[in-house]
């Protein structure tokens, strides 16, 4: 971590524990409201294939919601869904490849994210960006997604009617929320008597506690046949969150397990791209 990194974290912590001092619920307000603002957008110029893409736009709670779409049109379309600070752009090796297989491939950046406006993100919002998607360039049949894109979906999936013609693919998705929220408080040392609060206000914004977000609770409401990629080294979505849906043994999920491509390399690596390919 670079000094200048370490002095604004130093800063974040600082300002969290005078909150804390002031207002457990006004610490556990700011907590969220920076858990759900990404530090990063990917802004990068525009891979060959997103160039040449036919451009879409939509209005999304107040924001720009643009991406890109290839061989339209066509019966079978696929998503593509991106992780947190990332964008469809970095999933550019997919398309040719799909697009020759004959579908129709649409990939929007999520608020806060690319080339879309905004500035928060939560799995809520993604969800319902996604059904946004379905409802405008729909219906979609076919999904490829990452890191909370795969959660996102699993939670869109679960209010969609949909069967087992349908194809998800999920890249090292983000299985449990808990997990997220337990790694954001140790990364920041966050008074853990703030915890019970920020949980009160994921309740509040949803109806449903954090736990409810979960691929694992979500996956017996899955009826789409699922390719499920997770590598062992992976630091942001660990594989042990995984370990416990594999257990169950669902007919309609698959496993590939990859060891030493981490969080982000995983989708670019060869052999799980053309793994991912052939599953369609």
């Amino acid at each position: 971590m670079r000094l200048a990194q370490r002095l604004a974290l130093r800063y974040i912590r600082t300002k969290f524990k005078i909150y804390s001092g002031i207002s457990k619920r006004l610490a556990a307000r700011r907590a969220f409201k920076l858990f759900c603002t990404p530090q990063y957008r990917n802004r990068k110029k525009l891979p060959p294939v997103f160039e040449k893409a036919e451009k879409l736009q939509f209005t999304f709670e107040g924001e720009q919601v643009r991406g890109y779409r290839w061989n339209h049109p066509s019966e079978k379309k696929l998503q593509i869904l991106h992780g947190y600070e990332s964008s469809v752009i970095n999933f550019d090796r997919y398309v040719k490849p799909l697009v020759r297989k004959g579908y129709e491939v649409i990939a929007f950046d999520a608020p806060a994210h690319g080339r879309s406006t905004g500035k928060r993100i939560n799995a809520l919002i993604y969800k319902n960006m996604i059904k946004k998607v379905w409802e405008l360039y729909g219906p979609v049949q076919n999904y490829i997604a990452h890191s909370l894109g795969g959660l996102a979906l699993s939670l869109a999936l679960e209010e969609t009617e949909h069967d087992g013609s349908h194809k998800a693919v999920l890249i090292a998705p983000a299985t449990e929320t808990t997990t997220a929220v337990n790694s954001y408080f140790h990364f920041l040392k966050l008074d853990n008597s703030i915890r019970g609060e920020f949980d009160k206000l994921i309740r509040e914004l949803s109806g449903q506690p954090t736990e409810w977000y979960s691929i694992t609770r979500a996956a017996q409401n899955i009826k789409a046949q699922v390719l499920f990629l997770q590598d062992r080294d992976d630091d942001m979505t660990p594989y042990r969150d995984m370990e416990p849906l594999m257990n169950r043994n669902y007919p309609n999920f698959r496993f590939i397990i990859s060891e030493g491509l981490g969080h982000r390399r995983i989708y670019r690596d060869n052999k799980s791209s053309k793994a991912i390919v052939e599953f369609f």
